[in-house]
């Protein structure tokens, strides 16, 4: 492949990084806004209430929902590397890591979660966090396994928050999240593994 051909390339694969991280980013910012401006905060009942049937939509809302504008900017900074590196392995994975932990993490929290409204994306954040971390060991590429202890070294210190800490916090959230992650790591490493094998 020419110099020109891989500029072309890393060009496209830049933009349809921005844009998808930026639709998903407009989208939570966007509910943030009206959410905060509109309703007063109203919106976040459509979080997951533990064991609720009448709250099961939460599972696919409560990423876009948060409680503070510190609450989203932290989750904006974290969403955009974690999910930026989670990317890089391709559309793909990035699309069945988010739709894996969004429903890993949301129904943990409906059948474990301790009670109240449990909102916000870190449990899709801690499914990119599970993913990179184990997905090297899992498919066992060189690449791979560069990436996960470059994500141990810098972000290693965020698996902590899967524990219980603050009570304001939804950690049930970040376990399983995180466990999604891994079981997507899994699950992509193994189609990886087999697509390189028949080929």
């Amino acid at each position: 492949m020419s110099q020109e051909s891989s500029s072309k390339k890393l060009a496209r694969d830049l933009k349809r990084h921005i844009l998808i991280l930026g639709s998903f980013l407009a989208v939570m910012w966007g509910v943030h806004l009206i959410n905060q401006f509109l309703f007063a905060g109203s919106l976040n009942s459509f979080g997951v209430s533990p064991r609720n049937p009448n709250s099961l939509r939460g599972i696919v809302l409560m990423p876009f929902l948060h409680g503070s504008f510190a609450h989203i900017l932290s989750n904006t900074i974290s969403f955009l590397v974690l999910g930026w590196l989670v990317l890089i392995r391709g559309t793909r994975h990035f699309l069945w890591v988010t739709l894996i932990a969004t429903l890993v993490s949301g129904l943990g929290i409906w059948f474990f979660g301790s009670a109240g409204i449990h909102i916000g994306a870190s449990g899709v954040i801690f499914g990119y966090l599970g993913f990179l971390l184990l997905h090297g060991l899992f498919e066992r590429s060189l690449p791979s396994i560069a990436l996960s202890l470059l994500v141990m070294f810098f972000y290693g210190s965020l698996i902590w928050g899967i524990f219980p800490g603050d009570p304001r916090i939804s950690w049930e959230g970040h376990l399983f999240g995180f466990i999604g992650g891994v079981f997507a790591a899994k699950f992509l490493a193994r189609k990886s593994r087999r697509i390189r094998n028949d080929g």
